[in-house]
Formats: structure tokens, sequence, C-alpha cells
């Protein structure tokens, strides 16, 4: 099974600038398509809905970033896990805000 990456939009594929689109954070973007084409796929989790949520697809489209779920669960990982959890199962988590916990503190 291919590598799955959660994404945040704000502060980590733009600057924060919410509810409006930050400029672009070239390094993110990047490896993003570097990853992409070696198979990742990416899944953007954010916490924008309806209009923005579509602005925000659509600055990525023309990024050329396209996902493969937007804030869902891959249908793979949902059929080998055999459920659909609210939370978004991935093997990476990329996101301005996020804490790397150790196994054990």
């Amino acid at each position: 099974m291919s590598k799955v990456v959660a994404i945040d939009m704000d502060g980590c594929l733009c600057e924060n600038s919410y509810p409006d689109i930050g400029k672009a954070i070239p390094s993110t973007i990047a490896r993003v398509l570097v990853e992409q084409a070696m198979g990742t796929k990416f899944i953007l989790w954010t916490c924008r809905e309806g209009m923005e949520l579509d602005a925000a697809v659509e600055w990525c489209r023309e990024r050329h970033i396209v996902f493969d779920a937007i804030n869902e669960n891959l249908p793979e990982r949902i059929e080998q896990f055999g459920t659909n959890p609210r939370k978004i199962g991935a093997d990476e988590y990329w996101d301005d805000r996020a804490v790397c916990v150790p196994e054990r503190w």
C-alpha cells in the first residue's frame, strides 16, 4: 500500500491568512510534488469548508497538486481496516502546528 500523507492547508501549503489564502510556501509544494511522483497519496486535511474549501482545492490544482481525498479517509484504507473513523488515517501528518510526540515521555 502507498504511503499516505494528510496535509494541512494554512501554515503548511500557504502562509496563514485564513479565511484568505496566503502566499505559497514553495518548499512544501515542491516536496508534495516529489512525493506524489514517487506514489505517495495525499489527503487535504483542513478546517476549510464550502467556498473557502473550493478555493483552496483550486489554488492547489493551479500548483499541480491534486488530492486523493479531501477531509476523508482513502477508500483503500477503509477497506483495509473495515472502518471509516472520523479521524483521518495517514502515515504522516504535515501541519505547521504539529508536535512530534516521543514514544515515551
